[in-house]
């Protein structure tokens, strides 16, 4: 058997966390078995899909690499099927035309609520047919109970007296969810359902849509939900909940999926996991049924981790959009200071925001902070400091070299210059090393912001 897994989102709003996982998942799944990952976009309800909402998840799956292997298909462009299907059922006794009127429906609802029963129509045994409009029933068996062997949850049993004769086909004569998704499940060659157990319930009913048409089963999973770091269901409150605000925010997509693969799913003690180990060590075996909570402060440091260990010249290509250099050279300093400006980030979008002395050449503009630190005697020791510096290219070692002998020479120590020297060629109170700092800067546009800023 070939995995096929899909992800199939509603278009009503942005791809939230939730969302984003599950997609991660069956992507995951399918990689793992050399399968297919397939995207369905569950646009049936009209009035609540946009069009914005489909884009923004396609771009939402697009950042995380989690697009589909074929273009996706939209369940809206299917309701010929899904009436087809409905109207099979009917023929071979697995649902039924029901014709109760609203009233006459509501009173079987208001008695089955007081005897515990389900509802059941007394149509599903007539042969004969109504007057006017219908609606199509499933024909849900009325004794025993059904089990579904979870691949996540395990054993699962529904008695058959809470599962209501669910409606398929509306009066209008437009499909409904629980009927349009097994059809498309089945037409798809989906052997695998990986979802949040949010829908574990609609499981039992669609099943018998499956056995209706006697078709194959697929294999269904249920994922526990994510909560919020209170430990209450992920909801507004707890802030940004679609990938794209995360983005915005400054988080690498290669951090959102190392972190996404841990809420809920491990592997051993291992944090730090790359999407090939991932689709290597990937199965359902390993998804715990306990919620796991989102913590922003464990994803802020795992991508702490990933800016870390990246490619400094890639580093850059993602900042560059961020800041305006002046000059080649000035992007040459960023490059040679990335190193130490990654160590201390969070994010790129802190580095971009750290590195703005570095951006410009002449002598940079003086916080109130830093201002401070540039009284008169500070500056005459600058400008002797200028004066005195070696006129070959500086390297850390040779500064450090030259430091170590000029600072006793004019009896001072490091705090009386280093602080100064911080303020005079940065503009701000910290920053680096002020010797990574200089060498990065160069000779001559150190010594030319020494002078522009002491003079």
């Amino acid at each position: 058997m070939k995995v096929v897994t899909r992800f199939a989102p509603s278009p009503t709003g942005y791809l939230h966390i939730g969302g984003a996982r599950t997609a991660l998942f069956n992507w995951l799944f399918a990689r793992h078995h050399g399968g297919k990952y397939l995207l369905r976009i569950e646009d049936t309800d009209i009035k609540r899909s946009t069009p914005e909402a489909v884009e923004a998840i396609h771009d939402g799956l697009g950042w995380l690499g989690l697009e589909g292997d074929e273009p996706a298909l939209h369940q809206s462009t299917r309701a010929a099927r899904h009436v087809e299907v409905a109207e099979a059922l009917v023929a071979n006794g697995a649902a039924y035309r029901c014709y109760l009127s609203e009233q006459e429906l509501a009173d079987i609802r208001a008695k089955a609520k007081e005897t515990g029963d389900p509802v059941r129509s007394p149509w599903r045994d007539r042969r004969d047919h109504g007057d006017g409009s219908y609606v199509v029933r499933m024909k849900m068996p009325s004794d025993g109970a059904t089990t579904i062997d979870d691949a996540v949850q395990g054993a699962v049993t529904v008695s058959h007296r809470v599962l209501d004769d669910m409606v398929i086909l509306r009066a209008d004569g437009t499909p409904t969810y629980m009927l349009a998704v097994v059809v498309d499940d089945h037409d798809m060659g989906v052997t695998h359902i990986i979802r949040g157990d949010d829908h574990l319930n609609n499981a039992f009913r669609q099943l018998m849509v499956f056995k209706g048409m006697g078709w194959d089963i697929p294999v269904f999973a249920h994922i526990p939900l994510i909560h919020g770091a209170d430990g209450a269901k992920l909801s507004k409150r707890h802030g940004a909940l679609g990938v794209d605000a995360y983005r915005d925010q400054g988080f690498l997509s290669d951090a959102m999926v190392n972190y996404l693969l841990r809420l809920g799913w491990s592997h051993g003690d291992d944090e730090i996991i790359s999407r090939a180990q991932a689709i290597d060590w990937f199965d359902l075996s390993a998804i715990g049924k306990s919620p796991s909570r989102f913590d922003t402060d464990k994803l802020t440091d795992l991508n702490a981790h990933y800016i870390r260990s990246m490619d400094d010249v890639a580093l850059l290509d993602l900042i560059r959009p961020l800041v305006t250099a002046t000059s080649d050279q000035s992007e040459a300093r960023l490059l040679a200071l990335m190193p130490i400006l990654k160590e201390r980030a969070k994010t790129h979008f802190e580095i971009a925001s750290a590195a703005t002395f570095l951006l410009h050449d002449g002598a940079p503009q003086i916080s109130d902070e830093a201002a401070q630190l540039l009284d008169q005697p500070a500056k005459e020791r600058l400008l002797k400091l200028a004066k005195d510096a070696p006129t070959e290219p500086w390297t850390i070692d040779s500064f450090k070299a030259f430091l170590d002998e000029w600072m006793p020479a004019n009896g001072v120590k490091m705090k009386d210059v280093g602080l100064p020297l911080r303020a005079a060629v940065t503009g701000e109170k910290q920053s680096p090393s002020i010797i990574d700092v200089i060498v990065a800067l160069g000779r001559d546009e150190t010594i030319s912001r020494i002078e522009k800023t002491c003079h």
